[in-house]
This record gives structure tokens, C-alpha cells and sequence, in this order.
């Protein structure tokens, strides 16, 4: 009666085997070609992408081609205003008229006509030179506006680089959960030869399904969180969500970036530089309100024309004609002499304003060697980290060969067993952590030196 109760769980047992067999030809033919026929994205495309298409990119060069529209104009300052005026009046009146000698006229119907135009030139000839710093303006607001690009640019694709890789850690993370499951797996089919040939106990096989099924929900987890990323890298590219790519399996770091360079670089940083060129702006907006002290000189000319008929007229010494034209020139001086002072505390405060932006620069300058200098460390860190858990996966996984042969042959108990699967676990996570992390300072540090780009 006990062999044929042995028979019966070894013939369950077959089958469960036969059905799980199936079960994973099933994937194989029909999921995992579909996995296969995703398009890898490297993250150069994934950059190229970000650059050609992303909006915060479009919008700051959007800001920046009105700059650059004024710029194209600069030379426009120099040149003369020519305006033309043309007026045309058709009056109908009624008129009485009581003259000194008391006679008395009085007529209706008084029809006349008048057409004035006039063709106007204005030329500034100096107006305190400022003339000159407009034109100079004009191209330091461009330079800021391509400075205002680069410094999106930068931003973007450090933000496309970190998402990128943060999709590949995940992405490793899951090919971690799936090897713990490929061991709970074979824990549990140890656990149920174990029972059926009467050597095993059965809180062994429940713990390792348990553990299995863990290891199940947090693979769901994990591809959930993979496909959230890639939507959100998606967006930071502006690619249609729910676009179908896989990434690269394995994150390259660049392991030697000296601070030197990166310092020395740094002073290129898009964040510095538009620091600096707002002082000149300012610099020269005190210029541009200190040429309202001195006088403005111009050149004035106008050809008129004007013409008036008078169908019929109440007095005998009016005329029914009168035609004017001709050319009138010259020179007209404006000369400032009290404005209630106000020019000069514009001066004042535009003076200010150059000191305030000198600050600013230096504080920039100051936060951006800072941020070098902590980024700088955090790498040299993360690299030493990254060496020591490089080596560490190797003792991890060499504990748990030990441990899983030296519990198939019965001379260690479960628990050793999860011990060292869940040491392998750790050692993974924090590998593929300290991966990332290396990555992500690089990526930091070439974005503070403005290097990120060329």
C-alpha cells in the first residue's frame, strides 16, 4: 500500500514536471521571439533623440531666435527715420459775417477742399554714443541666448544619460530576481524529491515556495517599474509613449576623469559663462543710461506739399486757390538739462546692478567648484566601491556553489542555504548599485565641466 502511494506522488510528480516543461516551450516560441524583435536603443540614440525633439531644448531656442532677430538688426540703429503723412479734408460750410462798417454778408454752401502730405527724415547724428552700445548690446543678448541653449542642452541630456542607465540598472536588477528565482526553483524541486523519497520534511518545500512565488511578485515589480522608466524617458526624448525599444545590457564607465582637467573645464560651465555675460550686459546698460546726459544732435529735413480750392468764397480778398510746396532742412540740438535727476539714479542703480552680477558671478563660481569637488569624490568613491563589490560577487556566488552541492548531498540545512542565496542577493544589489552610482557621478561631473557636449 506505501509503494503504490510512492508510485501515485511520483507519478504527480511527473506530470507537474511535464506541465511546467510545456509551460516554458510555450514562452520560449511565442514570448521570447517578441522580446528578441525589440529595437535596441543605445544611448546615443536615445541622446539624438532628446536633442532633436525635446521641449525644453525647442523652447530655449525658441527664447533665444528673438535675440537673435534683434542682432540681425543691430546695424538698424545707425540709419534714419523716414515717415510719409498724406491728409486729405472736404469742408461744406455756412458763414455770416458783420463787418465794421456794419455791412452784412452771408452765404451757404461754402465747398472747399485741402490735401496735405509731407515726406519726414529724422537722423540721430550723436546721441552720446548710444548708438554704439545698443548694437554691442544686441550681440552680448545672443551670446547669452546660445549660453541659455547649451546650459538646456547639458541639462537634458545629463538627465537622458541618467535616465538611460537607470532603465539598465533596473534591467539588471530584474536579470538578478530571475536568477533567485531560477534558485528557488530548484530548491523547490529538491524539496519535493526529498519528501517523496521519505528523506525531506515538508516545511522545507513550503518555505521554498513561498520563497519562489517572493521572487515571482517582485519580477512583476520590477518589469512594472522598467516600463514606467522607459515612459518617463520617453517624455525627457518626446517620442510617442508606449514606443516599443530595449536597452543595453551593461553600463561602461570611464574610469579616468582627474579633477585637474575637470576644474580646469569647469570654467567653460554654461552656468559660469551666462554669469559672466550678464555683467557685461549690465556693464553696458550703464553705459547705455549715461548717454541720456549728453546732448542729442539730429538731422531734420522735410519735403511739404499742400493745396487748397474754394469753390466760392464770402470775402472778395480770399482766395478760391492756394498751392505750397517745398524742401525745409537742419539741425536740431536737445540739449538735457534737468529731468528731476532721474537719469542719474538710473546710473546709480545700474551701477549697482553691475556689482550685484559680480557677486553672482563669484557665487556661481563658488557653487560650481564646490559641486566639482563633492562630484569628484563621490566618483573616486563609488569607484573604489565598484572594485570591491566586483570582487565581492565572485566570493558570493563561489559560497553559494559551496553551500547549494553541500545541501544536495543533505549536509546543510535550508537555512545555510538561504543565507548564502540571500548574501549572492545583497552582493548583486549593491554591484549593481555602485554600477549606477559610478555612472551617475561621471555623468555629473561631465555636466558641471560642460564636457557633456561638444
Amino acid at each position: 500500500m506505501l509503494n503504490r502511494k510512492k508510485k501515485v506522488q511520483v507519478s504527480e510528480v511527473c506530470k507537474q514536471k511535464r506541465i511546467i516543461h510545456y509551460f516554458f516551450l510555450f514562452v520560449f516560441i511565442f514570448i521570447a521571439p517578441a522580446s528578441y524583435a525589440q529595437r535596441i536603443l543605445t544611448v546615443e540614440e536615445a541622446v539624438a533623440n532628446a536633442l532633436q525633439k525635446n521641449y525644453d531644448i525647442i523652447l530655449s531656442r525658441n527664447d533665444s531666435t528673438i535675440a537673435a532677430i534683434d542682432y540681425s538688426y543691430r546695424n538698424a540703429v545707425f540709419l534714419p527715420r523716414l515717415n510719409a503723412n498724406v491728409a486729405a479734408v472736404w469742408n461744406n460750410n455756412s458763414q455770416k459775417q458783420t463787418l465794421a462798417d456794419g455791412t452784412k454778408r452771408e452765404s451757404n454752401g461754402l465747398r472747399s477742399n485741402n490735401i496735405n502730405s509731407q515726406l519726414a527724415l529724422n537722423w540721430t547724428l550723436f546721441d552720446g554714443l548710444k548708438m554704439f552700445v545698443l548694437r554691442d548690446k544686441a550681440e552680448q543678448l545672443l551670446q547669452f541666448g546660445e549660453l541659455e541653449i547649451k546650459n538646456e542642452v547639458v541639462n537634458t541630456v545629463a538627465t537622458v544619460i541618467n535616465n538611460y542607465y537607470n532603465i539598465v540598472r533596473q534591467k539588471q536588477q530584474l536579470r538578478s530576481i530571475e536568477e533567485q528565482m531560477s534558485i528557488d526553483s530548484e530548491r523547490v524541486r529538491l524539496a519535493q524529491y526529498r519528501l517523496d523519497v521519505g528523506v525531506g520534511i515538508k516545511p522545507d518545500l513550503l518555505q521554498s515556495k513561498i520563497d519562489l512565488n517572493a521572487q515571482k511578485a517582485a519580477q512583476l515589480q520590477q518589469q512594472a517599474l522598467i516600463e514606467q522608466l522607459k515612459e518617463q524617458l520617453n517624455q525627457a526624448m518626446a517620442v510617442p509613449q508606449f514606443t516599443v525599444y530595449d536597452v543595453m545590457d551593461t553600463i561602461t564607465i570611464n574610469t579616468q576623469i582627474s579633477l585637474g582637467e575637470v576644474m580646469n573645464a569647469a570654467e567653460k560651465n554654461p552656468s559660469i559663462m551666462m554669469a559672466k555675460k550678464n555683467i557685461d550686459i549690465a556693464n553696458l546698460t550703464v553705459k547705455q543710461i549715461k548717454a541720456d546726459l549728453y546732448p542729442t544732435i539730429s538731422f531734420n529735413s522735410a519735403y511739404n506739399f499742400s493745396r487748397t480750392t474754394n469753390q466760392v468764397v464770402i470775402n472778395n480778398f480770399s482766395t478760391l486757390f492756394n498751392q505750397v510746396q517745398g524742401l525745409n532742412y537742419g539741425f536740431t540740438a536737445t540739449i538735457p538739462i534737468l529731468n528731476n535727476f532721474n537719469t542719474r539714479r538710473l546710473i546709480k542703480q545700474a551701477k549697482w546692478n553691475v556689482g550685484y552680477q559680480n557677486i553672482v558671478y563669484e557665487n556661481q563660481r563658488s557653487i560650481t567648484d564646490l559641486s566639482v569637488i563633492n562630484a569628484f569624490q563621490n566618483y573616486e568613491q563609488q569607484k573604489k566601491a565598484l572594485a570591491l563589490e566586483e570582487e565581492n560577487i565572485l566570493l558570493a556566488r563561489e559560497n553559494l556553489d559551496i553551500v547549494f552541492e553541500t545541501y544536495k548531498l543533505g549536509a546543510a540545512t535550508l537555512l545555510q542555504l538561504k543565507l548564502a542565496q540571500n548574501s549572492l542577493a545583497d552582493a548583486e544589489n549593491r554591484l549593481i548599485e555602485a554600477r549606477y552610482n559610478a555612472k551617475f557621478s561621471e555623468t555629473e561631473l561631465m555636466r558641471l565641466s560642460g564636457t557633456l557636449i561638444k
